[in-house]
């Protein structure tokens, strides 16, 4: 087995669309980014590339590369399953915290796991996805952006 985390954080900014676990929720701001700027699939793409050793997703998908530029961020997430998927690996689980004061983001769940579940290749109940503020604190306290951390459980593919 092998665990990984992730983190992220990206700032709001006008004129883009808030994109979470590749679901479109409603908020006048979006988050800045080089592709689109999902916080929470980021911080799960770089859990597996820490479980299998392969750096962070800067390293795989730079954000100097116009290949990145505007990309769906589940698309990178395929990619880093792929890699996982060659390395032997397959999902247990994996648990992501959204940092955020807000908007609301219990709506939006259920569309979230299916989607992330779809690309990991898992069962939805081995993926949870939650949200918590800070209090008001800090730069997503002061509704400047949004952070999420991830923890992914990997366990060895059968192999056939």
């Amino acid at each position: 087995m092998r665990i990984g985390i992730g983190y992220d954080a990206h700032r709001f900014v006008e004129g883009r669309p808030l994109i979470l676990g590749g679901v479109e929720v409603p908020y006048h701001l979006g988050l800045e980014g080089h592709s689109d700027a999902d916080v929470l699939t980021h911080a799960a793409i770089d859990a597996i590339l820490g479980a299998i050793a392969e750096g962070d997703i800067g390293r795989h998908f730079p954000d100097n590369s116009s290949d990145y530029k505007n990309i769906y961020s589940l698309d990178l997430l395929a990619n880093a399953v792929k890699l996982m998927f060659s390395k032997g690996y397959k999902v247990a689980n994996l648990d992501v915290t959204v940092i955020l004061q807000e908007p609301r983001l219990s709506p939006y769940w259920e569309g979230m796991r299916e989607k992330i579940a779809g690309v990991l290749k898992v069962d939805k109940a081995q993926v949870n996805l939650k949200a918590t503020t800070t209090e008001e604190m800090g730069f997503t306290g002061r509704r400047e952006g949004i952070a999420a951390q991830a923890v992914i459980l990997l366990e060895e593919a059968d192999k056939k």
